[in-house]
């Protein structure tokens, strides 16, 4: 018997496979693998056993470039577009105040929980005293997907058709990259010229953003989270036009044709306007897009039409519970950092058992592996149980 959980959100509402609002909905295998399999190397490649002992693919790239690891978080903002085109027209048909009141209400929710995870564990036990809210870090991974999410709806509620969201995306992209240049210091695209480091240290002031870069930079920022919003408005695209026209090798094509044309724009973009995650550039919307519907693509081919099903099921596992497992990872990794046993963390004390019989960057794989498979097991628990948790 199929439960759904009202009372916390920490998974998405919206998406075909969870919601009984879509039951009467065909079911897209293909998407839920997808989304799944971004969960998954999302929290691989943000639980290493020790951050720098890490293979060259899932490291970020240190500033211009791209890794596998930089298409994760635009293949979950894609992945959310893709859940939007199951639901928006019963947004439209249900009137102005419903569709308000729920993407409204998804959007708080997701950024406070992102802010929340941001501040876990609360309590310093160490000090006895509560970690203060003067230096908590307010933008995150979660923030962002609330605010793109918020304008995605907008922009596809009030615009209702494939062109003006085409052309406002490209109004977006090409606007973006104005801004950045024009009111950017002499070197825009670096990491001390970037004008929308400007914007949010004037917003939330510096002690509020991220400081993993060696001065106080988000790269989950206000002004980069514009562009970040049409990696949602593509996957939208992308779901509705498998909605419409269903899973055939006319509709495969198609999409493998759109998303090569979207590398190749990226790859030529890149060479004005670098392909830069932290920044989250014009160019690299245009190159992860194209990315998320060729995989899209292969997958449904693969899936849907030739019907290889076979290994499916373990992304699928991530795939219906998907905020819920990230949330449930990070939550799980800073218990695991912060419970002490002797001079080592319980992280630590995995970590260094797997370096007795392997080289740090084998062990720090390998913690990875085994910690997102604790998260998998979560998963499958819900899912065999029919809990999938929504707002």
């Amino acid at each position: 018997m199929r439960t759904q959980l009202d009372f916390v959100y920490i998974g998405i509402h919206f998406l075909p496979s969870l919601s009984t609002e879509m039951s009467d909905k065909p079911r897209y295998l293909s998407l839920d693998v997808f989304r799944g399999a971004t969960v998954f190397l999302m929290i691989i490649v943000n639980n290493p056993g020790e951050w720098g002992a890490q293979y060259g693919p899932i490291q970020h790239a240190p500033w211009h470039g791209f890794t596998l690891t930089d298409l994760v978080f635009p293949s979950f903002l894609f992945a959310v577009g893709n859940a939007m085109a199951f639901v928006m027209k019963k947004f439209q048909q249900n009137g102005e105040v419903y569709f308000w009141k729920k993407v409204f209400k998804r959007t708080v929710l997701i950024f406070l929980i992102g802010v929340l995870l941001n501040w876990f564990p609360f309590y310093d036990f160490g000090s006895g005293s509560f970690y203060p809210f003067s230096e908590l870090r307010i933008f995150g991974v979660l923030q962002r997907i609330a605010l793109c999410y918020l304008f995605a709806s907008i922009i596809i509620h009030y615009s209702n058709a494939i062109r003006p969201i085409v052309v406002i995306s490209s109004v977006m992209l090409l606007a973006y990259w104005g801004v950045v240049y024009v009111f950017g210091s002499n070197e825009p695209y670096s990491l001390t010229g970037f004008i929308g480091n400007d914007l949010d240290l004037w917003l939330v002031g510096q002690n509020h953003v991220y400081h993993g870069e060696g001065q106080p930079f988000d790269p989950e920022g206000l002004l980069s989270t514009i562009p970040a919003v049409v990696n949602v408005l593509l996957g939208y695209l992308t779901g509705a036009y498998l909605v419409a026209r269903g899973n055939s090798y006319d509709v495969i094509t198609k999409l493998l044709v759109c998303g090569c044309l979207l590398i190749l724009g990226g790859l030529f973009w890149d060479l004005f306007f670098p392909i830069n995650k932290k920044i989250w550039t014009s160019s690299y919307v245009l190159l992860t897009s194209g990315m998320c519907v060729v995989a899209i693509a292969i997958l449904s081919y693969w899936i849907e039409l030739a019907g290889n099903r076979k290994g499916a099921y373990f992304f699928e596992v991530f795939g219906k519970n998907p905020l819920f497992i990230y949330a449930f990872s990070w939550v799980l990794s800073v218990v695991f950092s912060t419970i002490q046993i002797g001079s080592l963390s319980l992280h630590g004390h995995i970590y260094q058992s797997f370096k007795y019989f392997l080289d740090p960057v084998h062990a720090s794989f390998l913690y990875a592996l085994v910690f997102t498979l604790l998260n998998w097991l979560v998963g499958y628990y819900l899912d065999k149980r029919g809990i999938y948790i929504k707002v």
